[in-house]
């Protein structure tokens, strides 16, 4: 059988212990290869230290490494007997809030650093409020360097105690909270000798472990036309296919689709996976689809199924984060991109900018600089079938794109329209 896939975020304050947790992963995992473990010796040892230093596994960059901070989004690709990893390790200063959302925007779970001697911080709180936002279904709280605090039961407890209000209180579904020491090994991989008193998983047994939830029924079915497909030749004189991968859900030949956002109908005549005809296809899988009647659908269409299809609407109304250095303000014009669709839109309004260490509202802020966390009000140019961030990451989610140059602008998680006929222009309402 083959191993499925988690895709996991890290994150946490600077000096938490994130990248020497991440290098322990890997190295006693057995992920690493021979000559990345030599370099991390041979560095450790330049430096006049007796061990390897794990941290320089994940660290990459001269610069980070001289600073002592990660200053990007580094993926790292790993593998058990029972699962692969692909691991978004993100940076913790203030300043670097961009980054996590980058990273914990298609992880699946998140894994948030407290060092054990402080607590719960500021930047906890805001690493943990991100992860709502991104509706990150699984959040561990890895409580480290425990060997600092003589592995006490009563630290880790209160800690753990306090995190997993604060987040249930933002709404995220599940927090499993485990001890550990990243420098010693401690519940990394290897069950812990200096903490009997818990009896939970290490974080890799919880990572090989918890419910990945892309599974092949999970949300309604979804697929963004990125090509059509027209051979022309004399084997296949009439073939014409939609071709992309399928943001969620699965699709049945026999199944009546629409196209968004036309609003056309029709049946699914056939659906080709890698060169061979399948009767279902589902997440992730990319395919090309056939369809009983000659539509007119193109790249950036939508097709969903008839009877559980978004809603298409010019207006939206999204929580963002905005990526970029210069400010994004009312009136702004961008281009919109949503899945495999571009269109022009402008920035009505900018109704209020959220304040991650307490969770406030500043009302109306004018504009949202690099970092900053906010609602906006858009309205495009061409109608767009989008779904609430909420019922699917994939179909929910947008970004802005500065029409001049190219620059990314902002991400967005969108509320979706409300149930209208999908065809039919709606607007949107939604609040953080």
């Amino acid at each position: 059988m083959t191993a499925d896939t988690l895709r996991l975020a890290t994150a946490g304050s600077v000096d938490d212990g994130k990248s020497t947790l991440v290098g322990r992963l890997l190295h006693d995992s057995k992920s690493l290869l021979t000559d990345q473990l030599e370099a991390v010796e041979h560095a450790s040892r330049n430096r006049g230290q007796a061990v390897p230093d794990l941290a320089l596994l994940t660290d990459g960059l001269r610069a980070e490494r001289e600073q002592g901070i990660t200053i990007d989004v580094a993926y790292r690709y790993f593998a058990t007997a029972r699962r692969r990893f692909i691991l978004a390790d993100t940076p913790g200063h203030v300043q670097y809030t961009r980054n996590m959302v980058t990273g914990a925007s298609t992880a699946e779970l998140t894994v948030i650093l407290v060092d054990a001697r402080n607590g719960v911080v500021e930047q906890t709180r805001r690493h943990a409020a991100i992860a709502a936002l991104l509706r990150v279904p699984h959040v561990v709280l890895a409580v480290n360097k425990m060997d600092l605090v003589e592995y006490r039961e009563s630290v880790f407890a209160a800690i753990a105690e306090e995190f997993t209000a604060y987040v249930l209180e933002l709404g995220v579904p599940e927090v499993t909270a485990i001890p550990v020491s990243a420098l010693a090994g401690d519940n990394v991989v290897e069950p812990s000798a200096n903490m009997d008193w818990y009896g939970g998983p290490t974080v890799l047994e919880h990572l090989e472990t918890v419910e990945v939830g892309h599974g092949p029924a999970h949300g309604p079915a979804r697929l963004p036309v990125q090509y059509v497909i027209r051979p022309g030749t004399a084997e296949h004189p009439d073939y014409r296919g939609y071709a992309g991968q399928i943001a969620a859900g699965t699709f049945r030949v026999g199944e009546e689709i629409i196209v968004l956002p036309s609003g056309r109908t029709s049946t699914i005549s056939g659906i080709d996976l890698l060169g061979e005809p399948v009767e279902a296809a589902w997440t992730t899988q990319s395919v090309t689809m056939l369809l009983a009647d000659d539509l007119d659908v193109s790249r950036g269409d939508l097709i969903a199924p008839g009877k559980d299809a978004p809603a298409t609407t010019r207006d939206i109304e999204a929580t963002v984060c905005h990526v970029a250095d210069q400010p994004l303000t009312v009136g702004h014009r961008v281009l919109l991109k949503h899945g495999t669709r571009t269109v022009k839109a402008i920035v009505k309004d900018i109704p209020s900018r959220l304040t991650l260490d307490d969770l406030s509202l500043h009302p109306h802020p004018g504009r949202l600089v690099a970092n900053d966390i906010g609602r906006v009000s858009l309205r495009t140019a061409e109608p767009l079938p989008v779904d609430a961030y909420a019922d699917s990451r994939r179909t929910g989610s947008f970004i802005l794109i500065d029409p001049s140059d190219g620059t990314t602008l902002t991400a967005g998680m969108a509320e979706g329209a409300p149930a209208t006929h999908p065809h039919h222009s709606a607007t949107t309402s939604t609040g953080l």
